[in-house]
């Protein structure tokens, strides 16, 4: 995508590079500023991104400009601005969220990682729009989340040598955490869930590395995936910095590498929380936008459909509810996304105050639905998170009914929740 300006370029030293990168790529106008007065800059021209070109020399001054980006932020006033700190070694940005790049990186790669993050930039605007034009319209919309959208994160860590423990556990305390040892089990994690970034840890040959940032380049799906690699294999990493605008080398070891990995993360997830609201928009707010699954006033009004049109038609419906012992919202939200994934077309879901998920299967006679819920149960039981702490997966239970011909809703629901499923 074309970027479209203003841009803020800050740096006490003036930084041609970066400005003639950004004007190559039609970025207009291009306002540079010294730190002491990027504060004032920021607020007169707002910013479609800003660009910290140089490491603050005066930390009054990036305190001064902190606040003023979390002022901005706490308005809400508008899409969010994304700031990208170009960082001499693997330091960490002085900016909280800031996007850090290596000062000796070409600039061109600087104009890359923006452009990403002006694409989910773009998509936040889109959203508000819609949200504003649906609100005048005296339509209720579902909001935002307002919680960190690291709470909802994911990142798989790839690696089997001696850092994969330690990058684990800085990994999982922060988010939620996928681990795979081999890179067979890292692109099914890929295929099977959202992930919202990948590290790479010691432990794999060049050729490994290869073949895992070639599967991610060459989907789409995956542009724009944050993708850190701890150590070496500059050889192999250099040719994928064109395809892959937020992968990054980090080889000062895995605390350095989390502390400038996660502002990617969050973003990434922001993104997806962004796509889901945009699905629930388009959808007048039937789906949920933290699930992906109907919302809770829609399943009801659908399930009560659907039990009336098979008994006016004679034809089959099963329900499943999946409970999922000691898990947080976490996990539940984890395991709603994957039903998401998982469900047909035909049928439909919502998850419920206390965590669990209700599944009806139409058209279905009890026999097919057994076969539809062990599937699904069997990938949550292999694939959900554990809850912190917990060294093993997640214990799925399901239970499920079918349609009797003196049922309704109520009868229906009453024994699903019951602590035995039909046999």
């Amino acid at each position: 995508m074309a970027l479209q300006g203003p841009f803020v370029v800050v740096a006490d030293n003036p930084a041609p590079d970066v400005v003639q990168a950004l004007q190559v790529a039609g970025a207009f106008p291009i306002v540079e500023t010294t730190w002491a007065d990027a504060a004032a800059a920021m607020a007169s021209v707002e910013p479609e991104a800003i660009v910290l070109a140089e490491t603050c020399g005066d930390r009054e001054h990036a305190d001064e400009f902190a606040r003023a980006l979390e002022r901005r932020i706490d308005a809400g006033s508008g899409a969010f601005t994304p700031v990208i700190a170009r960082l001499r070694d693997d330091n960490t940005a002085p900016i909280e969220d800031a996007l850090a790049i290596s000062a000796n990186v070409p600039p061109e790669r600087i104009v890359r990682r923006l452009t990403a993050a002006a694409r989910i930039r773009a998509l936040h605007g889109t959203v508000l729009r819609r949200m504003e034009t649906l609100a005048s319209c005296g339509e209720t919309i579902p909001k935002l989340p307002d919680t960190d959208p690291l709470d909802d994160a994911t990142v798989l860590v790839a690696g089997r040598g001696r850092s994969y423990p330690e990058l684990a556990v800085g990994v999982g305390e922060r988010v939620g955490l996928v681990g795979a040892l081999s890179v067979e089990s890292a692109a099914r994690a890929l295929n099977s869930r959202d992930i919202d970034g990948l590290v790479i840890g010691d432990g794999f040959g060049p050729r490994i590395v290869e073949a895992l940032l070639t599967v991610i380049a060459e989907d789409m799906r995956f542009r724009d995936l944050p993708v850190a690699v701890l150590g070496g294999h500059h050889e192999v990493i250099d040719d994928f910095f064109p395809m892959l605008p937020n992968l990054d080398r980090v080889a000062e070891g895995p605390d350095r590498l989390v502390a400038r990995f996660l502002p990617f993360v969050r973003l990434h997830a922001f993104g997806q929380r962004l796509q889901r609201m945009l699905k629930s928009l388009d959808a007048q707010g039937m789906l949920d936008p933290n699930t992906g699954l109907l919302a809770n006033e829609a399943f009801w009004r659908d399930l009560n459909r659907a039990v009336s049109d098979a008994e006016k038609r004679g034809v089959g419906l099963s329900i499943a509810r999946f409970s999922f012992a000691g898990s947080d919202r976490r996990v539940s939200l984890d395991a709603a996304r994957l039903v998401a994934r998982l469900m047909r077309q035909v049928d439909f879901a919502c998850r419920e105050a206390d965590d669990s998920i209700f599944a009806v299967f139409t058209e279905t006679d009890l026999r097919a639905a057994h076969v539809i819920a062990r599937r699904i149960a069997a990938v949550l039981q292999h694939t959900m998170l554990a809850p912190d702490r917990a060294r093993s997966g997640v214990e799925t239970a399901v239970t499920l009914a079918t349609l009797k011909p003196t049922d309704n809703v109520d009868t229906l629901i009453a024994r699903i929740v019951g602590d035995v499923a039909e046999a």
